[in-house]
């Protein structure tokens, strides 16, 4: 079986879709399908507003590619995309969801995710290319998986690389189905990609940029304000050059600046990531960035905004600690990753409810279907023990 899905990546020139003519045909075949594959690639590395550049389609007959960048719309696939008699195949499907409806619109129904079936399963490795090559040994080479992929033409061997992505997620999914259900958690898996298909890029005109910085929490309120002045000039550069922030100035960078508030030149020098060619392009550019935030009066100063994470007190950090333990019992036994299982807001809350003075009784906090039906019971009855031990 494996060497006829190799062949099956082998077997004929890909189509890449480039045509309004070609999109409809395209659109017509797979209205026909009971189930396709989906993949995108974006430019993310290599442009500040990241697009969509490629879609990839796989069905057992075929594997096309389609070309968003030829197109004014692509509206037309919206149709198959939403249809609920089409089962659309994804592997680590969030990130394809949101920009699929950033860029054109177009929501996903019927959704299955692969990498969700492989948490479920228990694998270590979840990743794509590790998964087809433990499953059919078929090799991805990853050194197109930050490749310019807004560039044309696109070479043979990112076409190939690209069809790869698709070429055998129908039979991954099959595998993955039959061994679910023998768990008996494919409901699980069906009810996780149900939710993924509701997921949306958020917007966050309004929010300071040092909100998305990691480290920044860790900050004073002096160094929040140079941190997001040096941001701001960071982002301004690279809107104007299109390019990612990160090519601009490497974030562990800009934290040490924040922190260090150099006032000269001359002490930009020893910071690391600072060359010399960057000081003369931006030099004054940092200084000043570092001169407004450090002048902000101390009424003015940004903070950090109040984590809605468990503040872990001492008697909170102990009922958070055997609900944790409990957790990892209930994960090792089903053989699955703990945060999988039930992630920390959950039992946070659970743990604040039990120390709050109120009895958990009902559904426990946020807990999915699957969740609820697995093991919603007994963390109702720790939460309650928890509660009456308080």
């Amino acid at each position: 079986m494996i060497g006829a899905l190799k062949a099956l990546i082998r077997r004929k020139k890909t189509e890449i879709i480039t045509t309004r003519s070609a999109l409809e045909e395209l659109i017509a075949r797979l209205s026909g399908e009971p189930v396709v594959a989906v993949d995108l690639e974006a430019d993310s590395m290599h442009h500040y507003q990241e697009k969509v550049c490629l879609i990839q389609i796989s069905t057992p007959p075929e594997s096309v590619i389609i070309d968003p960048l030829a197109f004014s719309d692509i509206s037309l696939l919206a149709s198959v995309m939403a249809d609920r008699d089409v089962r659309k195949i994804f592997h680590g499907a969030d990130y394809d969801i949101r920009s699929l409806y950033r860029d054109f619109g177009i929501s996903v129904n019927n959704l299955f995710d692969t990498m969700v079936a492989c948490q479920f399963l228990g694998e270590k490795e979840l990743g794509l290319a590790a998964v087809l090559f433990k499953r059919f040994g078929v090799e991805l080479d990853k050194k197109f998986q930050k490749a310019d992929w807004s560039r044309r033409p696109l070479t043979c061997e990112m076409i190939e690389y690209a069809v790869k992505d698709t070429s055998l997620l129908i039979a991954l999914y099959e595998q993955l189905k039959k061994e679910l259900a023998v768990k008996g958690r494919l409901a699980w898996v069906e009810e996780e990609s149900k939710l993924l298909a509701g997921v949306r890029a958020t917007s966050r005109e309004q929010e300071p940029l040092f909100v998305r910085f990691k480290g920044a929490a860790g900050m004073n309120q002096r160094s929040l304000a140079v941190l997001e002045e040096l941001l701001r000039f960071r982002d301004n550069i690279a809107r104007a050059k299109d390019l990612p922030p990160f090519k601009i100035l490497g974030s562990e960078t800009i934290r040490k600046i924040a922190e260090v508030m150099p006032r000269r030149h001359s002490d930009l020098e020893g910071i690391s990531g600072v060359s010399p060619n960057l000081i003369e392009r931006f030099g004054n550019d940092i200084l000043e960035a570092i001169a407004r935030g450090a002048s902000f009066p101390p009424d003015r100063l940004p903070s950090y905004p109040s984590s809605r994470r468990f503040v872990k007190q001492r008697r909170k950090g102990d009922v958070l600690k055997r609900l944790k333990l409990w957790r990892e019992t209930k994960a090792a036994e089903l053989g699955i990753d703990a945060g999988i299982l039930v992630n920390n807001n959950i039992l946070e809350g659970v743990a604040e409810a039990a120390l709050s003075g109120r009895r958990v009784g009902g559904k426990v906090i946020s807990l999915k279907h699957w969740q609820d039906e697995l093991f919603g019971k007994d963390l109702r009855k720790l939460a309650n023990d928890l509660y009456d031990g308080a």
